[in-house]
Formats: C-alpha cells, structure tokens, sequence
C-alpha cells in the first residue's frame, strides 16, 4: 500500500472513533482502557517479531523514561476526549481536540526555541477565534456542553505533548518499538485510573465487548497507527490537508449515523478553526 493510500484509509479509520464511542454503552475510562489495552494486544506479536524487547534494552535510559511519560500523556489524552463525547456534540469535541497543532507550535516556541512564524501567529490567532465561536454556541446549550469543550481542549493539549515528544523519540525508535510500550504503559495508567475511580472494566455484555475491539482495532490501529507509519513517507501540505480529515469525517458521520446535526454556530466556528489548524501545520510543513 502506499503512503498517500495510507493516509487515506488512516483519516477514514479514525473519523469512526467518536461514533463508535458513542454506540458504546460503557464509561469513558472503561472504553479508554480497552482501546488501549486491545491495541497493545495486537500490535505485541509484531513487537516481539522485531525483537522490540532487545531494542528497548539498548536505548537510553532517558529514552525509556520518555516512553513512560509519552505513555501517561497519551492516557490523559483519551480520557479526557472521550469523557468529552458524554457531554458535548461529536462536532464540537473533534474540531476541539484537534487545535493540538497550535499547541505544539506554542511549546515548540517557549521550550524548544523553535519560532513561531507570522503565518503561524496568524494561524493560532484565527483557530482560537474559531475555538471561541464554538463555545459561544455550546453556551447556549447549556453548561454540560462547556465541560465537554474543556475536556476536549484538555485532551488537545495532551495530544499536542504527545506528538511532539513522540516525533522526536521517533527518529531513534522505529514504529512497534515506539508504540507498543507507549500504548501498554497508556492502557496501565487507565486501568489503574479506573480501579482508583471505581469504574468497572469488566462484566459487559457480548455487544460491548465486540465495541471495545472495533474501536481498537478500526480507529486506533488503522487509524492512529497507520497514520504514523504513513507520516514518515508524505509530503508536509498532505500532511496538513490530512489533519482536518477526522473532525470534517466525523461531524458527516455523526449527522448520517447519530442524527446529531450540529449548531450553527458549531459549523462556523469549525471552519474557522480549521482553517487557522491548516494555516499553522502548512506553515510548519514548509519551515522543516
């Protein structure tokens, strides 16, 4: 297969996550843990095939607490963002928790030095206004939509430290090495999470327990992972094209399959969200 068909199917994956999420009748944590855990699960015959545990005994050991830390922010990720799903609209959650690039380009200016350009200063001012807009209208939903924006934004800044700490870990790791450990320590971290918060992950129905594995095995490994793999190979402008291909997927998805038709307000203010995200990752694409 190749990269640009790679991207493609990855986008298709992925945009089924929050859809899938929402068919599924059990708590975020509970979804969150299983989406890890099965993940690990599949990808560990290929991590041992690649001789992945000789590997990670010869890289540093600042590499491997990286790891660990990639691994709990990753969990922090998914556990706000599908916690989101609960509250607020599918629209809503996936543009929000996609300005992660703005984010990454803010941390990339005050921790790394690497300057935000005018273009991308543009691009973070226009995706806030977008953000804001979107908020505007979910306040006249009602206060349960705001706590679903704040965790979908918590969640955004999660993803951001994730792919930007794991892009650098990934130029030394190759890709199972890299995200095997990453996603076993996530799914400890959630288990462990919802042991502490008493959230059951065990004693679902059949119907569940199929839910959990689609959502590993279509948005996460299809999706997530596949996209990472592809990423190595595709230009910077596909790259950023590409980005707005789950919240734009997603929101057609949740009207056709979910009968949910976001606000006004929430259509507005996503493109104009995502236009400042295309502006910002363009920008950054053409720097690199």
């Amino acid at each position: 297969m190749s990269p640009n068909m790679a991207i493609l199917l990855s986008i298709l994956a992925v945009s089924t996550a929050s859809i899938l999420i929402r068919l599924t009748e059990a708590p975020p944590l509970a979804i969150a843990t299983w989406r890890l855990a099965l993940s690990t699960l599949i990808l560990l015959p290929f991590f041992l095939m690649q001789n992945g545990v000789k590997k990670l005994q010869l890289i540093e050991q600042r590499d491997l607490i990286s790891l660990l830390g990639i691994g709990i922010v990753l969990a922090i990720h998914f556990a706000t963002w599908i916690s989101s799903l609960r509250y607020t609209s599918v629209a809503s959650s996936v543009i929000l928790v996609h300005i992660d690039p703005i984010f990454v380009a803010i941390v990339s200016h005050f921790v790394f030095k690497e300057r935000i350009t005018p273009r991308q200063s543009l691009g973070i001012a226009v995706a806030l206004i977008g953000a804001a807009v979107i908020a505007i209208g979910d306040l006249g939903v009602g206060d349960e939509n705001l706590i679903g924006d704040a965790l979908s934004l918590i969640g955004s800044i999660a993803l951001g430290i994730y792919i930007l700490a794991g892009r650098r870990l990934r130029q030394r790791l190759d890709l199972t090495t890299y995200v095997t450990p990453v996603y076993a320590v996530s799914s400890v971290i959630l288990a462990l999470s919802a042991l502490i918060l008493d959230v059951p992950l065990t004693g679902y129905n059949a119907r569940t327990i199929i839910m959990f594995g689609i959502i590993a095995l279509v948005p996460m490994i299809f999706g997530h992972t596949v996209y990472n793999w592809a990423l190595r190979w595709v230009s910077a402008p596909l790259v950023s094209i590409s980005l707005l291909g789950e919240p734009v997927g997603a929101s057609i998805l949740a009207v056709i399959v979910l009968s949910e038709k976001p606000l006004a307000l929430t259509i507005i203010g996503g493109a104009i969200t995502l236009i400042g995200i295309l502006i910002c990752v363009y920008s950054s694409g053409k720097n690199k």
